[in-house]
């Protein structure tokens, strides 16, 4: 779906903004060189029913200890998701002219890269 127009409960702009800054980090934290995160959810369920990662070949763990640490270090319910990247504040009139993704500044949380540091030592530690 399309992110004009939605509000932040709608997962189709929340958790399109939460794969964004999923991917970012597990890149910054040098797990990968290349991450595509896609999160699947089901009406009525909180959590989503796929977390898959796609690294191109370029993951430097197993993909499916990437997916594990993304459950343990990030909120994947939609209001975990709103709450995380405090997506309630009115930024959204930002994102119409120039896009959602790719940007700088303290309005865009998803493009943050904090929680690499955190990703880089619990695969140092699973690995």
């Amino acid at each position: 779906g399309a992110f004009s127009g939605k509000d932040p409960s709608k997962v189709d702009r929340s958790a399109a903004y939460m794969a964004r800054y999923i991917a970012k980090n597990i890149v910054a934290a040098d797990l990968a060189d290349v991450c595509e995160v896609q999160l699947s959810y089901a009406i009525g369920v909180a959590e989503p029913i796929s977390v898959n990662v796609k690294t191109e070949g370029t993951a430097k763990i197993p993909e499916h200890q990437i997916e594990k640490l993304i459950r343990e270090h990030f909120p994947l319910t939609p209001a975990g998701i709103i709450k995380y990247l405090n997506l309630k504040r009115p930024i959204y009139r930002q994102t119409a002219a120039h896009g959602h993704f790719g940007r700088t500044g303290a309005a865009f949380t998803w493009e943050k890269t904090n929680v690499a540091p955190k990703l880089k030592a619990a695969a140092r530690k699973a690995g």
